[in-house]
């Protein structure tokens, strides 16, 4: 009698545990059905696409800031550096026919030079915000919020010039747009160039987290910063050349976003940080630190925008979307920190 009991309370317990392991994505699944139950129409091929059309950019920006996560920190600043980066990118490749120019006398610039341009200048605000978290010890949110709200005023003053003013940036370089607007093949088989470029930055930072030195000591100074100096880990180089790759890693969605829009304003990449962190999380990236894979926050992404996609597909208003999108961080947080103190 007393093993059928103590059988009864480990089944107990094991049930528990995997639904607190799996809460968030057990809510997800329970939202995808209903979206499903609503408008079938939702599964088929073509939504398939443009949701990993449209994940493809976010998931570059997750990665980014997911490298940030496991060191213990956070980037409020990706989205306005895509911003800042889209918004760049596009006023130099412009097509050289278009009348509202931001630089009427630039001649036609290979897609390469703006884009490396724009992973250098965010790989450089990376930079200034890794200083400003490993060498003057700012809070990763306090530094992080500044540098958002500066990005955002470079972005509109950059944006905002004569003779056009605040004007959409427009009439880009169809050379550009096919870009991130391309296909592989063509009919029901069409691959996104997007999902390419994904795949590619996806595999770099897989190689980044699990092959190399810094993917180790990234892992060293998430879990535990005290033991990782004292195991010789560089925390501060540790700290900056992952805020760095982050930077160039927004630097390069904000092009292709730009190229996928087909135009960008100060306000592109607007909020864009909430949704890679969310995903992140969802993800398994732990927001304590130490904690997090490339497949997982892939995983993230796709679950997160599929909802994303879904919710826009059956009409919902776009202010609930706002607050399902908050439930969703706090219970995956709530979730993570969970594990987290019985991990303690």
């Amino acid at each position: 009698m007393a093993a059928n009991t103590n059988a009864a309370k480990w089944d107990r317990k094991r049930i528990g545990t995997f639904l607190m392991n799996n809460a968030i994505y057990l809510i997800l699944l329970a939202l995808l059905v209903a979206i499903v139950i609503i408008s079938p129409d939702f599964v088929s091929m073509t939504n398939f696409r443009n949701i990993l059309s449209q994940a493809s950019t976010r998931v570059i920006i997750a990665l980014g800031i997911s490298g940030v996560l496991i060191t213990q920190g956070t980037d409020l600043s990706a989205g306005r550096m895509v911003g800042l980066t889209a918004v760049i990118s596009s006023s130099m490749l412009q097509a050289v026919e278009y009348p509202y120019r931001m630089y009427p006398a630039l001649a036609k610039m290979p897609l390469w030079v703006p884009i490396l341009i724009v992973i250098a200048v965010g790989a450089i605000i990376g930079l200034l915000n890794g200083t400003a978290v490993a060498v003057f010890k700012v809070p990763p949110f306090i530094a992080t919020l500044g540098m958002m709200i500066i990005v955002y005023g470079l972005t509109s003053i950059y944006f905002d010039r004569p003779p056009y003013g605040a004007q959409p940036i427009g009439g880009l370089d169809p050379d550009f747009t096919n870009f991130a607007q391309g296909f592989f093949f063509s009919g029901k088989a069409a691959l996104p160039y997007l999902v390419i470029y994904a795949a590619i930055v996806s595999l770099l930072m897989w190689v980044v987290w699990n092959k190399t030195r810094l993917g180790k000591n990234m892992y060293a100074v998430g879990g535990n910063p005290e033991a990782a100096v004292v195991s010789g880990v560089n925390v501060v180089k540790t700290l900056l050349v992952i805020y760095m790759i982050a930077g160039a890693l927004y630097g390069f969605a904000g092009s292709l976003e730009a190229a996928r829009i087909g135009s960008a304003t100060n306000n592109t990449g607007n909020m864009y940080e909430l949704d890679a962190i969310a995903a992140a999380v969802v993800g398994g990236v732990s927001t304590s630190g130490g904690i997090g894979t490339v497949p997982g926050v892939i995983t993230g992404v796709l679950i997160f925008q599929v909802i994303n996609y879904g919710l826009n597909f059956i009409g919902v208003n776009p202010y609930v979307q706002y607050i399902v999108k908050g439930l969703i961080i706090v219970v995956a947080v709530a979730i993570d920190i969970r594990k987290y103190l019985k991990k303690k």
